[in-house]
């Protein structure tokens, strides 16, 4: 049986071990989540007021629940906080507005009565990541379980506890068995949750991983839903509040210790502001306290894991030697834990790995640029499609850009953030589908369609 130890980052010593479940205790899960189905599929006000009961107990242990997550991929315990308040949010949102959402739609065609109605596929099975371990795995859950859905997830090896106790939360809240379930496992547990007999698969992790959950959906004829790496430029122009751009670069980039799919990471800035921005860049940037991430004035806290050290010093390294120059950190911390500078570089040549590769981790290059134009063709030059942020004073203008950027979502004077109002998701290689608002709540239901004819009608029996 292959165990699974969980590291604390801001120490590098072990919290915990696992035993993986094997494929037939995967097969158990999804089996008693099919037996849940049906009763938690009939009664919408049922569901709400269990969500409610779940959305109490996230607010009443949001500082135990923000503890395990820091101690297990660290990040500063005030974001671990936020983080669970977010997942109430959801909730919430979706208790209150789900009804609507799922409302029949009536159609007009020449039938007597023609309307869509929107019913869930099923079991669920999603496979969540370590960065946001709570919020990533109940802003798939909210829309899913009030279509009446039933979940098996599969949390991150890093941050096992987390996942469970994301199940926790549901039992205690009073949520029937098999509601929520967390398989304890690795890669080869993935696997066999989409080989069993869920109804569809969702993913959210790396492009690379994400690529494979595909194919093997796609061979068991599961729909899925892929929210994978991106790359976010960050285009400053030449008439930005420098002030407010600076803070929200600082802001974009260094949350979650630079590791989030939305981090704001390739900086495109205007000719003429440069110096002056990068400036005001690199004075907020080095304000920031990095340190014990259980201790509240903390901002900074280490990378998730080794592994995820050594990627990232590898990529600046990369740069270093390429002719990048160094404005700000540029190297690992000394100590225990997998704490690296908070870094700023410019120089950023094509051939550096930095260029193209998704940078996990507290690392911004800068690009200095002549017009929007050249701003918006490099921002198009990649394989990502995620977020976009623009900054600048002329509302017109950005909106004309916002429509050239190439991704899912794009942010006018602010930051990427995911809001449960506002649908979430990418293009080209940062995955398909969507997850939150109506559209993310409509890709895990059957869309059926149901006409009513006279009988008398004559038909044409055309496909």
């Amino acid at each position: 049986m292959s165990q699974i130890s969980t590291v604390n980052p801001a120490t590098g010593k072990e919290i915990a071990k696992y035993d993986a479940m094997d494929k037939n205790q995967v097969e158990g899960l999804v089996k008693k989540a099919r037996r849940a189905y049906p009763e938690w599929k009939k009664d919408y006000e049922k569901r709400r007021s269990y969500i409610y009961n779940l959305v109490e107990y996230l607010k009443k242990n949001k500082t135990e629940l923000a503890k395990v997550a820091t101690s297990e991929m660290g990040k500063p315990l005030k974001e671990s906080i936020g983080e669970v308040e977010k997942c109430a949010w959801a909730l919430e949102f979706y208790a209150d507005h789900g009804d609507s959402f799922l409302s029949d739609e009536v159609l007009n065609t020449d039938a007597r009565k023609s309307f869509l109605s929107f019913e869930p596929l099923g079991v669920i099975g999603s496979i969540m990541p370590w960065n946001f371990p709570y919020w990533q795995a109940l802003r798939f859950a909210a829309p899913c379980l009030m279509a009446g859905n039933v979940i098996v997830m599969k949390p991150s090896r890093v941050t096992m506890q987390s996942g469970i106790e994301i199940e926790k939360a549901f039992t205690e809240s009073g949520i029937p068995d098999g509601i929520f379930q967390t398989v304890v496992g690795s890669v080869e547990s993935a696997n066999h949750l989409i080989d069993s007999d869920v109804n569809a698969v969702t993913f959210t992790g790396s492009t690379n991983a994400g690529a494979k959950v595909g194919e093997r959906s796609a061979k068991n004829l599961k729909k899925c839903v892929l929210e994978l790496g991106g790359s976010d430029p960050f285009i400053v122009l030449d008439d930005a509040i420098l002030d407010k751009a600076a803070e929200g670069a600082v802001k974009g980039r260094f949350i979650n210790c630079g590791q989030s799919c939305v981090a704001s990471k390739r900086f495109f800035v205007g000719k003429n502001i440069a110096d002056e921005f990068i400036e005001l860049f690199i004075k907020k940037a080095s304000q920031l306290k990095v340190g014990d991430p259980m201790s509240i004035d903390t901002d900074l806290g280490p990378i998730s894991s080794k592994d995820g050290l050594d990627t990232i010093s590898g990529i600046v390294d990369d740069a270093k030697e390429k002719g990048a120059e160094i404005l700000l950190g540029g190297s690992k911390i000394d100590g225990d834990g997998f704490f690296y500078k908070p870094t700023i570089l410019t120089n950023v040549k094509p051939e550096m790995r930095i260029a193209t590769e998704e940078t996990f981790g507290p690392v911004a290059p800068i690009t200095i640029v002549e017009n929007e134009s050249e701003a918006i063709k490099l921002a198009n030059e990649s394989e990502f499609g995620l977020g976009a942020s623009i900054w600048t004073k002329d509302l017109a203008k950005a909106d004309k850009m916002s429509r050239r950027i190439e991704s899912g979502i794009v942010s006018v004077n602010n930051v990427v953030i995911s809001d449960p109002r506002i649908p979430f998701g990418g293009i080209k290689h940062s995955g398909f589908g969507r997850e939150l608002s109506r559209y993310g709540m409509l890709e895990f239901v059957n869309l059926k369609a149901v006409r009513f004819y006279d009988n008398l009608t004559h038909h044409h029996y055309v496909e």
